[in-house]
């Protein structure tokens, strides 16, 4: 549900009496609402705040799924090694990579980030390129010498892409009731380039890996649900225009709903692993066989493989449904006043526009544990114009250079626990939740405005139900 204007209007302004007509005792310090939803992937929820909280199986696995879970946890955590190797199952790494193995860049299923220093090597930090040309498959042609993503790693003999080094620069502003704050806005260098110059309309795109919890959860809401959210021509006139990507899926042939990926850009669970193994680890799949050298990469082109595919079917299956099975942790502490109290500023601001609270699955084609559950993800699969400060230039399939997917808030609250750091956005830029707000632009500039204009206890109410979910 979008908030009205009545609403809109009383929190824009941020005058006591309107804004104690919006909320009732709200913010007298009274709280009339209802407590938000707890369990936040349904019955595929778990009860845990450790810093193991986004490693753990969905509850109703059959036995030989659990079992297969557990090996596909070793897949995704073990380091891949150079072929040829003792490990038959585990060589074939590169040769052009940017991390050894799925949680060198998901550590503890969670969220990479940008690096602290310059000096820094970030942790699931990646560099995507692309030129602003279409390719047949609707996608846009890769840069001709370096491909569609940078890679900083090679295996020994062959020569490493480049180095990535990243320069932020303060961007201050100050709230309403005189409360400062400093952005950074961040610059990307690419050094040491190992083939030679970019192309010189290359576009370049940083993203830091997300939290892996409930992927396959939204595999399973179909593609109706999704669609009925979206307005691209806005007709209802709020200034929201979610509309969907359109990918092709290399499985089927045919081009559908785009679900994962900071731009939507990948349609399953299995085709978003593929495409990490591939690009990652320089791991080839079944789905994607080709070694990811370019043809101007002679030693790469000339490095020993680990198999055609790297990693066997069987095997790269075993990690989809660990991917597609990992739990989604209960929301904390939901009946604390604050917790409440923020729960009703969140869509009385309008974050809910975008970041939809409610959904529900249909049928998994594989996990039954997944299929029929109402799930509380805080988003809505679609593509929003977040305005130029946070635009890559980079567009992908339909998505344009300052579109983003909505992207889910389940977990975000589990961040710091997990990966010990709080930066936030597709770039890892935010080092904050209150930042990661301020950074909204476009179609989202009114709800960030709206924060803004909150009373300072406001703003904390609405961090504290962020940070519990």
């Amino acid at each position: 549900m979008r908030v009205g204007p009545d609403i809109r209007d009383a929190v824009r302004w941020r005058r006591p009496v309107l804004f104690l007509t919006a909320f009732g005792a709200l913010t007298a310090g009274g709280c009339r609402g209802e407590p938000p939803p707890v369990l936040l992937g349904g019955q595929a929820s778990i009860y845990d705040r450790t810093p193991n909280a986004f490693a753990q199986p969905a509850p109703g696995l059959d036995r030989d799924q659990e079992l297969l879970f557990f090996v596909g946890n070793s897949f995704f955590n073990q380091n891949w090694v150079t072929a040829p190797a003792s490990t038959r199952a585990r060589d074939g790494l590169g040769p052009l990579f940017n991390t050894r193995s799925c949680a060198g860049c998901h550590f503890r299923d969670g969220r990479g980030r940008p690096p602290r220093t310059a000096s820094e090597a970030g942790t699931g930090l990646l560099l995507r390129l692309s030129l602003a040309r279409r390719a047949e498959d609707g996608g846009y042609l890769p840069d001709p010498v370096y491909g569609g993503q940078i890679q900083d790693f090679s295996i020994q003999g062959v020569p490493a892409e480049a180095r990535v080094t990243v320069e932020s620069e303060a961007v201050s502003g100050q709230f309403p009731d005189g409360t400062g704050y400093a952005l950074q806005a961040p610059t990307y260098r690419l050094l040491d380039l190992g083939y030679g110059a970019l192309h010189p309309e290359v576009r370049l795109s940083p993203r830091v890996a997300p939290q892996v919890i409930g992927m396959g959860l939204l595999e399973a809401i179909p593609e109706e649900q999704v669609l009925a959210g979206a307005d691209p021509a806005d007709t209802d006139g709020d200034g929201i225009s979610g509309r969907p990507n359109r990918v092709p899926d290399h499985v089927s042939g045919e081009t559908v709903l785009g679900r994962f990926g900071w731009k939507a850009g990948q349609p399953t669970v299995l085709q978003q692993v593929a495409a990490a193994f591939l690009h990652d680890m320089g791991i080839t799949t079944h789905v994607f066989p080709d070694q990811n050298c370019g043809a101007s990469q002679t030693e790469c082109l000339a490095a020993p493989a680990g198999g055609e595919p790297e990693i066997a079917e069987d095997d790269l299956l075993k990690v989809v449904l660990y991917a597609s099975s990992l739990a989604v942790p209960a929301m904390r502490d939901p009946d604390a006043p604050e917790v409440v109290r923020g729960s009703e500023i969140f869509d009385a601001v309008g974050c809910n526009a975008c970041h939809t609270r409610t959904l529900t699955t249909g049928i998994h084609p594989t996990i039954p544990a997944l299929s029929n559950q109402t799930i509380h993800p805080y988003t809505d699969l679609l593509l929003h114009d977040l305005g130029e400060e946070l635009a890559d230039g980079r567009p992908d399939f339909e998505a344009t250079g300052s579109e983003w997917r909505t992207p889910p808030l389940w977990g975000i609250g589990l961040i710091e626990t997990v990966n010990r750091h709080t930066r936030y956005l597709h770039d890892g830029r935010a080092r904050n939740l209150s930042e990661a707000i301020l950074w909204h632009g476009g179609e989202a500039a009114a709800a960030r405005d709206r924060y803004r204009e909150l009373a300072g206890e406001e703003r904390e109410a609405l961090l504290r139900f962020l940070k519990s979910l």
